[in-house]
């Protein structure tokens, strides 16, 4: 087949001939980039990129805005392999750089790149249906797959991914662009399109048939929806979204809870007798202490004795008081701390208590083992004022010494001042005092930089980036 004619300039500058599979690409790339920007078709860069497609022996469907990564990978399975890790960088070859690349393994890998990244970025306009959400958070998958990692982790902010990623470079698969160390910028992104997707569903017809609610894939930024229009549903949508709900709950506290069972523990206590029990043998030390009572003659060991390991940790009454900002700019942290405050309100000899708070405060420590029932009854949106919510966490403290208190908030308060007095307070009389500016599992929010500096200088940093960091604090200082 002829090569697809273009005017895009070879790198090189004015009078160097281009090379054929530099010039493909760059067709391709800048097709990806007029549909980015704009929905209508260029015929010219539709023609040539087609002519690429087609030679290089990849499916025509690849150009195709409607047809899903899915899709095309159910058709030509072979193409499964390709997508992942596209995005990853390769280590520098050895050698010039320039001849040992693969130009026309660079080629294909722009057709698949482009793909990819038309289908998640260019989310068109309008009202959304069930199907074309699923299909978005299916090709979102897909784009987590070639950066690296786990299909979800970017847009659940888990990210990091499975691969190494290159810290640098625009292009460590031989010119494909390395997105890889963007990856803490794009899954907030991601999380953001995926925002947008839901607020445009018709949500309350969609949860009202129960095909296509069973469609719809848990993500936080549905369950934002969800816990905000949930006094509004009733009978088979009210029933849905709580599925929903549900589903996403456990599949955080499954996360949360192997986190939580890998964090640092207590010591040892020795000073309580080990249970006599088989799991517990020290079948090494049983031998060893037993070694003199070995009879030759009989080739047999007599044991005189058991030994048995401890596994008593060191424990005392610890009593944990987690407050919540439940505004409309914390629903990932409302989420996840009430998720994990059920978790800790599991460990034996800790008494956990819940607040949630927006100008009013909410005491939600009868629900706390229960994350499902506890976030059906919050209130999302609204102001701040945390002096409302001190005021129904100061009484709880009743051994300050014995006590933590986790503060989630962005911290843009009504009565600042105030605010930050009694947490100071709280701090000087002995309470384990954590402000946490975020608990999303990305990390990424803002907090008032008022709060922050004060934080600070009182020797309570805000500890704010991944929920990894709060769950090591809680368990060293709990268990």
């Amino acid at each position: 087949m002829n090569e697809p004619e273009t005017t895009v300039p070879h790198p090189a500058g004015p009078g160097t001939e281009a090379d054929p599979h530099d010039n493909r690409r760059q067709v391709l790339y800048w097709r990806l980039l007029a549909r980015l920007f704009d929905p209508e078709e260029q015929a010219a860069l539709e023609s040539a990129s087609l002519a690429v497609v087609e030679d290089i022996g990849l499916p025509p469907a690849l150009l195709d805005p409607g047809a899903s990564v899915d899709s095309i990978v159910q058709r030509h399975p072979e193409l499964a392999a390709e997508f992942d890790g596209l995005m990853v960088p390769e280590p520098e070859p050895d050698g010039d750089a320039d001849e040992t690349r693969d130009r026309p393994a660079e080629v294909r890998r722009a057709a698949l790149v482009s793909k990819v990244l038309l289908n998640v970025f260019s989310t068109g306009t309008g009202a959304v249906s069930a199907g074309q959400l699923a299909r978005w958070q299916s090709d979102a998958g897909w784009l987590e797959r070639a950066l690296g990692c786990t299909p979800g982790d970017l847009r659940g902010g888990r990210a990091g991914g499975g691969r190494g990623v290159g810290p640098t470079g625009s292009g460590g698969n031989g010119g494909t662009p390395d997105l890889s160390r963007l990856i803490p910028q794009i899954g907030p992104e991601l999380g953001a399109l995926e925002g947008d997707l839901v607020k445009r569903m018709h949500l309350r017809e969609v949860l009202a048939d129960p095909a296509l609610a069973a469609r719809l894939t848990p993500s936080m930024s549905l369950i934002e929806q969800l816990l905000r229009d949930k006094n509004n549903l009733s009978g088979v949508a009210l029933a849905n979204a709580k599925a929903l709900i549900r589903r996403f709950v456990d599949e955080v506290a499954e996360v949360l809870r192997t986190q939580v069972e890998k964090a640092t523990v207590g010591a040892i206590d020795r000073s309580v007798p080990p249970k006599r029990v088989f799991r517990n043998l020290d079948l090494d030390r049983t031998i060893w202490k037993n070694l003199t009572n070995y009879s030759p003659e009989e080739e047999r060991l007599y044991v005189d004795r058991l030994y048995y390991r401890h596994t008593a940790r060191k424990t005392t009454p610890q009593r944990l008081v987690v407050v919540v900002d439940q505004s409309g700019s914390m629903v990932d942290s409302m989420v996840n701390c009430t998720i994990l405050a059920s978790i800790f309100a599991g460990l034996p000899k800790v008494d956990v208590h819940l607040i949630a708070y927006d100008t009013q405060a909410l005491d939600l420590t009868p629900w706390v083992h229960d994350p499902f029932e506890t976030l059906l009854r919050t209130n999302l949106g609204g102001g701040t004022d945390g002096t409302v919510a001190m005021a129904l966490a100061q009484p709880k403290i009743a051994e300050p010494r014995n006590t933590v208190v986790v503060w989630i908030s962005d911290f843009y308060e009504w009565r600042g001042e105030p605010l930050y007095d009694s947490m100071a307070a709280l701090h000087r009389s002995g309470v384990k005092f954590i402000p946490v500016g975020s608990v999303t599992s990305s990390g990424r929010g803002s907090v008032n930089p008022w709060f922050r500096e004060r934080f600070k200088d009182l020797g309570t940093p805000v500890l704010s980036g991944h929920i990894r960091k709060l769950v090591h604090e809680l368990k060293t200082f709990l268990t």
